[in-house]
C-alpha cells in the first residue's frame, strides 16, 4: 500500500492538471482578498459581494474538488492503472486508501493559497468584508480583519486554518465512493456540486431546527465547522477534526463495500 501511495503522490507532483488548478486557486484567493478589502473601503459597491463569493474557497473547492477526484480516480480507471494494480496483487482496500490519500493531499495543496493569502491579508491589520456570504477562509478573513495578533494567536490561526482544510477534505471525501462507483469524471463533478448546494440548504434548515442541527453536526457539513475563527474554542476545533476523520473513515468503508465485489471492466 505504501508503494501505491508513493506512486500516486509522485504522479501528483508531476501532474500538469494540479499545477493549473493551483494557479486557479491562487488567482481566486487573490481576487477574493482584494474584493473583501475594497468593499469596506467603498471602492467597489457592496452589491459585488455575490461576485466576490464566486472566488471564495467554499465555491471554488466545490467545483475543483470533484474535478480532482474525476481526474485522479476516474482517470485511473480509464487508463487501466487501477486494473493493473489489482492484477499485480494489490488489494482493493489498498487501492482505495491510496486514491483517498492522493485526493486529500491534492485538496490540501489547492487550498494552501487561500490559507497563505488569508494569513498575509490579516497580518496587514486591514478591515475586510464580504457581507453575509462569508464561509471558510473568507469568513476567517472578514471576522478577524482589522485586529493585531499576538504570538499565541498566530499559532491558533495556523491551527484554525489546518482545521478548515481537514473539514474541507472530509466534505470532499464523499467523492471517493462516487468516483469508484460512477467512474465518470463529469458525473462526479456535477453530482458533488449539486450535493454541495443541497448541504448549504440543509445548513439553513439546521439554523431553525435544534434537533436537525444536532444530527447534522455529526457530519463535516454541519456544526458550523466552516465558520471556525480565533474565537472558536479548542474543544470545538477538536470536535470538528474528530467528526471529519470519522466521516472520512466511513466514506472509505462505503467505498470498499461497493468496490470489493464490483467487476472492473
Amino acid at each position: 500500500m505504501l508503494n501505491l501511495i508513493q506512486a500516486d503522490l509522485f504522479k501528483l507532483r508531476k501532474s500538469k492538471a494540479i499545477k493549473i488548478l493551483l494557479g486557479i486557486t491562487t488567482v481566486s484567493a487573490l481576487v477574493m482578498a482584494m474584493m473583501a478589502y475594497l468593499i469596506p473601503q467603498g471602492k467597489i459597491e457592496a452589491s459585488m459581494t455575490g461576485m466576490g463569493f464566486m472566488f471564495s474557497d467554499i465555491n471554488i473547492i466545490s467545483i475543483l474538488g470533484g474535478f480532482i477526484a474525476g481526474v485522479f480516480i476516474c482517470g485511473d480507471f480509464d487508463n487501466k492503472t487501477i486494473h493493473d494494480a489489482i492484477a499485480n496483487g494489490c488489494s482493493r482496500g489498498a487501492v482505495i486508501v491510496s486514491k483517498a490519500t492522493l485526493l486529500g493531499f491534492a485538496l490540501a495543496l489547492i487550498l494552501l493559497p487561500y490559507a497563505i493569502i488569508t494569513g498575509i491579508a490579516l497580518s496587514t491589520g486591514s478591515e475586510f468584508s464580504m457581507g453575509s456570504v462569508a464561509i471558510g477562509f473568507l469568513n476567517l478573513l472578514t471576522s478577524e480583519g482589522g485586529t493585531a495578533f499576538s504570538a499565541s494567536e498566530v499559532w491558533k490561526m495556523l491551527a484554525v486554518m489546518l482545521t478548515l482544510i481537514i473539514v474541507y477534505v472530509a466534505q470532499l471525501s464523499i467523492c471517493v465512493p462516487l468516483a469508484f462507483t460512477l467512474k465518470k469524471p463529469i458525473f462526479v463533478v456535477v453530482i458533488y456540486y449539486g450535493f454541495s448546494l443541497f448541504t448549504a440548504q440543509l445548513m439553513r434548515l439546521s439554523d431553525s431546527s435544534p434537533v436537525f442541527e444536532r444530527i447534522f453536526s455529526f457530519t463535516p457539513y454541519g456544526g458550523k465547522y466552516t465558520f471556525i475563527t480565533l474565537d472558536t474554542g479548542t474543544g470545538d476545533m477538536v470536535k470538528a477534526i474528530a467528526v471529519s476523520l470519522i466521516f472520512m473513515i466511513v466514506m472509505l468503508a462505503v467505498t470498499y463495500s461497493a468496490f470489493r465485489k464490483s467487476e472492473i471492466k
